[in-house]
């Protein structure tokens, strides 16, 4: 049975950028939802996506000039990660994935992902999802993904960036953090939340940022200009730490935005053409191994 939609669909005509990425960019926080007759989403899904499939997400790319991309799996698809892995597949080496896994899955489970083109999993700690950190089960999954060379994602709400430091430190794994911490702009950029992010991003080599979600942090609304002094910041601070991504289909978002729209934010925050190529090509590359 079909399930009604509970959050907004994306912009179905994403504008042409005026900014031209370079080539082999990669897009590297994306997600691709259903359809859900072939992907049913998880019976415990906090949200219902509209289903916004491999077609759509290839035209994305090719309106927008992106080649290459990470899928995060969603938490509304469970721990199913057959949507990324299916992707991965048809892609020709352009796609890597970031799954879902907890506690329960086994080694010969995680190496069946890591053969797939997963290349880490994501932990989200979003009190506004239900998601509360059970660190015993996160630190369990950390040991079993060490030996692949995964990284861990992590989803924050930006109060609890300071809290979670002394655990990211010690971890013996990479780790991302989404979002740009989920900054909120309207606190402006010498908030502490923020000072606690750009620190720890600073001092850790194994911390890395995502220049994302730039419409969630934005209190102006589009074109959201109002978060581009965060994202200059970290380029600034770790320009060889920094990744940039749509969010695409944007789960979960008060204010659509246009994807063509979110690439001409790049050379906002980005002006350097050698850090732009960073940004959007090496780390990338170097991280996801591409």
């Amino acid at each position: 049975m079909k399930r009604t939609p509970t959050i907004l669909p994306p912009d179905p005509n994403p504008v042409t950028p005026k900014f031209k990425a370079p080539p082999l960019s990669c897009d590297a926080h994306t997600h691709i939802f259903g359809p859900g007759e072939a992907y049913p989403y998880a019976a415990d899904a906090s949200y219902i996506p509209h289903d916004a499939g491999l077609a759509d997400f290839r035209r994305l790319h090719e309106r927008i000039g992106i080649e290459r991309a990470v899928i995060v799996n969603a938490s509304c698809h469970g721990l199913d990660n057959s949507v990324v892995i299916d992707a991965i597949a048809a892609s020709k080496g352009r796609y890597k994935g970031i799954g879902n896994v907890d506690e329960t899955f086994t080694e010969k489970q995680i190496d069946a992902l890591n053969a797939g083109g997963v290349m880490g999993c994501r932990f989200t700690f979003l009190k506004r999802l239900g998601r509360t950190p059970d660190m015993s089960s996160f630190h369990r999954v950390v040991d079993m993904i060490k030996a692949f060379g995964w990284h861990v994602v992590i989803y924050l709400d930006p109060e609890t960036v300071a809290e979670f430091s002394p655990v990211l430190r010690a971890l013996p794994v990479p780790y991302v953090i989404d979002h740009m911490g989920t900054v909120k702009a309207a606190k402006g950029i010498d908030q502490p939340n923020f000072k606690a992010l750009l620190a720890l991003a600073a001092s850790d080599e194994k911390c890395w940022v995502k220049t994302t979600g730039f419409e969630r942090a934005s209190a102006t609304g589009a074109p959201f200009h109002d978060a581009v002094p965060f994202g200059a910041k970290l380029v600034d601070a770790i320009p060889d730490r920094v990744l940039w991504g749509t969010d695409w289909p944007h789960p979960n978002v008060t204010v659509m935005p246009n994807d063509g729209e979110l690439v001409d934010l790049i050379p906002l925050f980005a002006p350097d053409p050698a850090r732009q190529k960073k940004l959007l090509v090496d780390n990338p590359a170097r991280l996801y191994k591409f």
